[in-house]
């Protein structure tokens, strides 16, 4: 059973400690946050053995032996550097880092600790996702559109003039980072790395995208990518073949798959469906500390290193710029 510790107190943390407690793998065991008040509310309905920390190094001195980190996005990073110093596995929720270069680090470090480092990217370790590229195998993609839109609870807020951090140039936020990952991890799970990427957004003043499209570049085809946090979308995601169409009910939590041949009746993949949206991956976080796997293991960072490289690239493209990025030396140790 590993020991659990949480770093975020909002709903994404809750969600994840459910999927965790599923599996019977996980106990939570410790939550930081900044106040006393915050963390004890957030743990109010949980074991009243957990214990609650307003100071890092205490809470990274403690008896855990895996964070989740589900703080605002820029604080990611160096939360993470902390806790694989100390010598815990991570767990980091997507986007696990703003560049790509912060994520080499992280893996660098994690293998100097001999420890775990894994970005929580749901829709990558979904089985679905396996019954959907064996049965492309003997096919010729030309092509994908794959969306992710939701209307953010935020929203509100924004409109009546505060500064959410989902919106936030100082933490990182936007539509691309925080749905936009979803269409590109599909893809790149599907098909590997694009050669390149483009994004064209509708911005804030601060420059931070509240929607965007872009396309992923590859060889012989491309994919187009649609995202939002001020819109929702219901649109199923296709990818195209040189035998047919296939037809998937989203692009995350996948409940559904079906072929539509050039010619002939429709297949339906046989995709059995979750009963949570975090329950795979943690899964599968845990079995990798459990029985490692180093092939799959090293697959899995280098789709990381692929998603990041390739976000970092449309952020140019569609000029959205971090706090954070001004600051060359974020990396340095």
């Amino acid at each position: 059973m590993l020991k659990l510790g949480i770093i975020g107190t909002g709903a994404i943390a809750h969600h994840f400690i459910a999927a965790a407690h599923e599996t019977k793998k996980y106990q939570l065991t410790a939550v930081y946050s900044r106040t006393i008040e915050t963390a004890r509310a957030f743990a109010k309905n949980y074991e009243p053995k957990i214990e609650l920390y307003t100071d890092m190094a205490a809470f990274l001195a403690s008896s855990i032996d895996i964070l989740y980190i589900a703080s605002p996005n820029s604080l990611h990073y160096g939360q993470a550097r902390r806790a694989l110093k100390a010598g815990k596995h991570v767990i980091i929720e997507k986007p696990a880092v703003t560049r790509p270069e912060e994520w080499a680090d992280l893996v660098e470090l994690a293998r100097e600790k001999k420890v775990w480092v894994f970005e929580a990217a749901r829709n990558y370790h979904e089985d679905a996702f396996c019954v959907i590229a064996d049965f492309l195998s003997d096919k010729e993609v030309w092509g994908a559109h794959f969306s992710y839109a939701k209307y953010s609870s935020k929203m509100p807020d924004l409109l009546a003039g505060k500064m959410p951090n989902v919106f936030s140039s100082q933490f990182a936020g936007g539509a691309l980072m925080d749905l936009g990952i979803y269409p590109i991890y599909a893809s790149i799970r599907l098909f590997g790395a694009p050669r390149d990427a483009h994004y064209l957004a509708h911005q804030l003043p601060n420059g931070i995208d509240l929607n965007g499209s872009g396309q992923l570049l590859y060889k012989d085809f491309q994919v187009a990518i649609q995202t939002g946090k001020n819109t929702n979308s219901s649109l199923q995601a296709e990818i195209y073949t040189n035998q047919g169409t296939l037809v998937l009910d989203t692009i995350e939590h996948l409940s559904s798959a079906i072929f539509y041949p050039l010619d002939g009746e429709a297949e339906t993949l046989a995709i059995v469906q979750a009963p949570h949206t975090m329950l795979e991956e943690a899964v599968a976080f845990a079995d990798m500390i459990a029985n490692p796997q180093p092939d799959l293991y090293e697959h899995w960072l280098l789709a990381a290193q692929a998603v990041h490289t390739t976000l970092y690239r449309m952020r140019q493209t569609a000029h959205i710029h971090f706090e954070g990025d001004l600051n060359e030396d974020k990396t340095s140790r």
